[in-house]
């Protein structure tokens, strides 16, 4: 029989939600590690990052009209920890990482030459959501790297760092 658990009990039944390296340009160019990235929709295709308000990041994608994210490796992993661990306030988090910026094809955010995959969004909306705000894109440009394995390469964040699994069942490829 189940048992009645609490909100934060209920988050804990996932096992981990993807890391990604969210790129803006303002002031100045700065990246936030983030756990929270999801698809929006399919047709358009929209990305969403969820950022609280009390990071200097938010102040940042809201004055923005465009963002990219990111995907990193588990070999970044160091870097994934410096741009979530630091205040692009006070540093420079492309030279603090060591991390490589790279113009995007559509927008202005940067885009980082080590990640796999890069993903330029078109910002289309906010969404105020408890303690943070979703910012929705557009996705209007990407790119990867074939040899990118989202199974063996991906990093999901719950708690700790994580990879994914086994793949229990191949899925037909949605049309």
């Amino acid at each position: 029989m189940k048992k009645s658990i609490t909100g934060d009990e209920a988050e804990d039944a996932f096992s981990g939600f993807p890391v990604v390296l969210a790129t803006v340009s303002g002031e100045k160019d700065n990246i936030i590690t983030l756990a929270m990235c999801h698809v929006f929709s399919f047709k358009p295709p929209y990305l969403g990052v969820g950022i609280a308000p009390r990071r200097f990041s938010h102040g940042l994608f809201k004055a923005s009209k465009d963002f990219a994210v990111n995907i990193p490796t588990k070999e970044m992993l160091k870097a994934v920890e410096i741009c979530g661990t630091r205040s692009g306030r006070k540093v420079d988090k492309f030279e603090a990482s060591g991390l490589t910026r790279e113009k995007g094809e559509k927008v202005s955010a940067p885009l980082i030459a080590e990640c796999p995959v890069n993903i330029e969004c078109v910002k289309v909306q906010e969404v105020e959501a408890g303690d943070h705000t979703w910012f929705v894109g557009e996705i209007v440009a990407a790119r990867a790297d074939p040899s990118y394995d989202r199974n063996g390469d991906m990093l999901l964040y719950w708690g700790d760092y994580r990879t994914i699994g086994e793949r229990v069942k191949v899925v037909e490829e949605r049309k």
